[in-house]
């Protein structure tokens, strides 16, 4: 009887916890921004916010995005982190909806994804409260994230960037490895 009551409950709790998908196949999250993908737009609404813009490129059935989605994002440090701090604008890598770069340039999600040279789902491009006009996305990042990362790495990233560590002296590996060892996680 008890096997049976904790096998039903676990078939009922599995869906409560699973990463949702979208029409479009991507992970759906509600920390996730529906905007027009004009960057500049989306740089000032996170800056009015008080908020990272962060851009989060995917892919229809990246098991890798799958990962950061169930296992990772869900954290609640983590998705604190998202939440609170960081404007969050996803990228279907090989989509068809228009984006417009800090520069002005209008391409399909597809194309500006080349332009920028990401080659890996999720890449995690994050932004600078200010950005030169004449930019492309992939110059102007503080840093970019190609691929799925554990909590801690992720965790630490998010945290390197909304504390403004990027920029000081420390960069990301050395306080990485720094927060690593204060909460004991290495020796």
């Amino acid at each position: 009887m008890f096997r049976t009551t904790l096998a039903a409950l676990a078939l009922i709790a599995t869906p409560l916890f699973a990463a949702q998908l979208g029409d479009d196949g991507l992970y759906d999250a509600d920390w996730i921004e529906e905007t027009f993908k004009d960057l500049r737009e989306d740089l000032a609404d996170a800056n009015d916010q008080g908020k990272t813009l962060l851009i989060m490129i995917e892919q229809r059935g990246c098991i890798y995005c799958k990962e950061m989605h169930e296992n990772i994002f869900p954290d609640p440090e983590i998705d604190a982190a998202l939440r609170d701090s960081f404007f969050v604008v996803q990228i279907n890598m090989f989509g068809d909806v228009d984006v417009t770069d800090f520069d002005g340039e209008v391409m399909a999600e597809k194309d500006i994804v080349r332009r920028w040279n990401a080659q890996f789902t999720p890449t995690m491009m994050f932004f600078p409260p200010e950005v030169a006009e004449d930019a492309i996305a992939s110059e102007a990042a503080i840093v970019t994230m190609p691929g799925a990362f554990g909590k801690w790495t992720t965790l630490n990233l998010l945290n390197w960037i909304r504390e403004g560590h990027y920029l000081t002296d420390e960069p990301f590996q050395r306080y990485h490895a720094r927060i690593l060892q204060e909460r004991g996680i290495v020796d």
